[in-house]
Parts: C-alpha cells; sequence; structure tokens
C-alpha cells in the first residue's frame, strides 16, 4: 500500500522578544549538547547574539559559522563546522535558513528556522533554493524541527523584504492553476488540502493587503503566518507545487538572464500578474492588491529592463520542465511574451 508522510515543524514559535527563549524552546524540542549557529555578516548582530546569549543561558555550546550566500560551497562550509553538534540553527534571510536546512538534513541532524526578515515561504518548507552556475536550483529538504519568528526583528528588516513574502504568497493563486491544469491534462497527481491550504493562505493575504504597513509589528506577524501556512502547504503535498508555478519559472529565468535581479517574491508577484492574464483570471485585481502592499507591479518598480521581462518569459518554461504550466511545453514567442508583458502593463 501506498502511504503519505507529511513532515512538519514539531513547534513554531512567533511574537515580538521571542527570540530571546530561543535556548528554552531548543530545550523543549529535546535539543541538547552541542549546536551551530549560522547566520549572515548583518543578521548575526541584528539577532544572532541574542540567539547565542539565550542558548549559552541554556547551558548550550555553541558554535558559530557566518554565510555570505546560498552555494554549494557554503552548505559544505557548514557541514564542515557541524563535528558533534545536535542542530543546525539558521539565522537570518531565507538564504542562510535554506543553506542550514540543506546541510542539516545531509548529516541527519536537526535545524531550526529563525528568521530575521519575512521575505519568501522557505521558512517552515521542506524546500531549499540553492545557487550553482546555472542559476537556483529548488531542493528537498527536512523542514526545520522548530520556527522561532520574532516579529519584533522582522518588523524592522526593510520593507521591501515583508512585501516580497507577500507577493511569494499571492503567487499562490496561480501556482494552483497550474497545478490544476496539469492534474486535469496530464494526471498529475493532486491534493485537494494542500490546494486548499494554499489558497485560503493566498486569500487571507489579499484581505489583509491593507493591514501590511511599514515597521508594524503586526504586519509582520500577518506575513509570517502566511508564509508558514504555505510552507506546511508544500509540507502536505510533498513537493512545492501549491506554491510555484509559471511564475516562479518567470523568477528563475530573471535569476539565470539578468545582472541584478529583484528579490525572488517581488518577481513572483509581478509573474502572477501576467500568468493570471494567460489563465485568463482577474489579473488587475492581482496588481491592484501588490501595489495596495507596495510591492513592484512592472519592470520599472522591478529595476529590470523590458528586454528582459520579454526574454525571461520566452525561456520560463525551459526550467523545470517536468513541472507542467500555461506556458505549455513550447513557451511563448517573442511576440507573444512582449504583447503579454505590454497588455498587463509590466512594460510600457
Amino acid at each position: 500500500m501506498d502511504f503519505n508522510r507529511v513532515k512538519l515543524p514539531r513547534e513554531i514559535h512567533s511574537g515580538p522578544g521571542v527570540i530571546t527563549e530561543t535556548g528554552v524552546i531548543c530545550k523543549d524540542l529535546k535539543l541538547e549538547g552541542k549546536v551551530l549557529l549560522a547566520s549572515g555578516p548583518r543578521t548575526m548582530k541584528i539577532a544572532g547574539e541574542k540567539a547565542i546569549t539565550s542558548l549559552q543561558e541554556c547551558g548550550y555550546d555553541v558554535e558559530t559559522i557566518t554565510i555570505e550566500k546560498p552555494s554549494h560551497d557554503a552548505v559544505s562550509q557548514v557541514q564542515d563546522c557541524m563535528g558533534n553538534v545536535t542542530a543546525v540553527l539558521g539565522v537570518g534571510g531565507g538564504k542562510v535558513i535554506d543553506v542550514a536546512k540543506m546541510a542539516s538534513t545531509q548529516s541527519g541532524v536537526h535545524s531550526v528556522s529563525i528568521p530575521t526578515a519575512a521575505s519568501h515561504d522557505g521558512i517552515a518548507s521542506p524546500r531549499a533554493s540553492i545557487k550553482n552556475k546555472k542559476g537556483s536550483v529548488s531542493l528537498a529538504v527536512e523542514p526545520p524541527v522548530g520556527v522561532i519568528a520574532d516579529t519584533q526583528i522582522i518588523s524592522q528588516a526593510p520593507f521591501r523584504l515583508l512585501a516580497a513574502g507577500c507577493g511569494d504568497i499571492i503567487s499562490n493563486y496561480t501556482a494552483i492553476l497550474d497545478w490544476k491544469l496539469a492534474h486535469r491534462l496530464l494526471n498529475e497527481e493532486f491534493s485537494d488540502s494542500s490546494a486548499a491550504l494554499s489558497l485560503i493562505t493566498a486569500e487571507t493575504m489579499i484581505k489583509s493587503a491593507g493591514d501590511i504597513k511599514e515597521g508594524l509589528i503586526e504586519s509582520a506577524a500577518i506575513v509570517v503566518k502566511a508564509l508558514i501556512s504555505s510552507g506546511m502547504a508544500i509540507s502536505i503535498a510533498g513537493n512545492s507545487r501549491p506554491a510555484s508555478g509559471a511564475e516562479h519559472k518567470f523568477s528563475h529565468a530573471l535569476d539565470v538572464i539578468t545582472p541584478e535581479p529583484a528579490l525572488h517574491g517581488e518577481q513572483c508577484g509581478v509573474g502572477t500578474i501576467m500568468m493570471m492574464y494567460l489563465h485568463g483570471g482577474d489579473w488587475e485585481f492581482i496588481r491592484d492588491t501588490l501595489k495596495t502592499i507596495k510591492a513592484p507591479v512592472n519592470a520599472d518598480e522591478l529595476g529590470i529592463e523590458p528586454e528582459y521581462i520579454i526574454k525571461a518569459l520566452t525561456m520560463a518554461h525551459t526550467i523545470r520542465k517536468e513541472r507542467y504550466t500555461i506556458l505549455g511545453d513550447r513557451g511563448l514567442t517573442e511576440e507573444a511574451a512582449e504583447k503579454l508583458a505590454r497588455k498587463t502593463g509590466v512594460i510600457d
């Protein structure tokens, strides 16, 4: 018989100042002995030091490592520092957390996710985006055993990061449409419960769009909750289908060809506008919601030249070819891509 196995974080803690309880939370998670705390150069000062103090107060031996970018080399560097640690704590943005999840998975130990920004749904998901020579690749990993989201710290991160997280959540709309399309045309396995959770998360995000304000702890809490919920939908599905479709392919294509890509969630948001148009849905509503959140809705606001938008649209179907989307197997011609981008106002 076939059985579905769903792996989720064992505990999720969120709220202002919760990072000072890191040591106690790790004790509750039955993590003992020596731990490795991985963070970025800036996030170590913003949050890492607070987590270290809490861990040491609870008797933990803490090793630290600084991560510059989410590459396979960074994963190897973390593994080289792990020794006899019982867990890896990723303190920082999505890049740091992804490296921590990948390194811990490959070494067979637990990870704990401690985000300092709410920019994408990797906070609690069983996926990690790791860079290689061809861009970023999404890989399966063990989800973190615990999530510690300090909404005070997250609310103080650049607002652009929070808005990007909103874009990543809103993109669930077209991701689900693509998944349903693949289910109908190719009989791809579909999870009603995962899809429902993903859509509810996106709908809640849209209803809360007017409440997403810079510097507000309440706004950070809304987005963190949505990102964790989206990550759980991925865990239930056993893949990233409920949160990744053609809009993500478009974003990954931009990462490959653009000299200076925008944030992942920003690109996914703009991609969602265009993919919703292709699906025949209310793309203007998506655009207007992103505007309300003050997220980018066109190439100019992304800081990306129109030529790269068009090129990314024409090559997006070649990203993860096994994942069928509204772009089909042949993708868009250059003329169709330009027409799509102009019709939706993504380029002038």
